[in-house]
């Protein structure tokens, strides 16, 4: 009988984990080291830097955090541009594509997520200018996405994809 019972209450704890969002690595984030995250704290974004002999040089966006939660989102499909990979789009197509992310792959079914979202005071940048960098990343020719950079601007960012500050 005492089988019985743990069996079933297995079974309805694991149906109400089901019907909760996953966590994505932003959200798990801020919920193991919330201390990393907190209002004022030297954050930093950084592009580049792939290699193992010549590295690229490593381009960077600075700030403090504002604030950081964690918030449920329906994650979409991914926008696609038929005949061409994410290597080969424009950066318009590139912007829009990172916009809608995180998003799931065509033919994955849509589901909600958990994600960590921090938002920054920028305080410094720097951003690549070479043509080959025009859709390598968030970082482009003085701008986060389509917005130029300026001091004190604000922007959101998933929670993982910060580091510390090395002042």
């Amino acid at each position: 009988m005492r089988l019985l019972i743990l069996a079933a209450s297995a079974l309805f704890s694991l149906s109400a984990l089901a019907a909760e969002p996953a966590l994505r690595p932003s959200a798990r984030l801020l919920f193991k080291q919330p201390e990393l995250l907190t209002t004022g704290t030297c954050v930093r974004y950084q592009e580049g830097g792939a290699g193992w002999i010549a590295t690229e040089p490593i381009f960077f966006l600075q700030g403090t955090v504002v604030s950081s939660n964690v918030s449920t989102r329906r994650l979409g499909q991914c926008p696609v541009v038929p005949g061409k990979s994410l290597l080969q789009y424009d950066r318009a197509e590139f912007i829009r594509h990172v916009q809608a992310s995180p998003c799931v792959s065509p033919g994955v079914a849509e589901r909600d997520e958990q994600i960590g979202m921090v938002r920054i005071r920028v305080e410094d940048w720097e951003t690549p200018y070479e043509r080959k960098a025009e859709n390598a990343g968030r970082l482009w020719r003085g701008n986060f996405l389509e917005r130029k950079l300026e001091k004190g601007m604000e922007i959101d960012l998933e929670a993982d994809l910060l580091g510390a500050c090395s002042r």
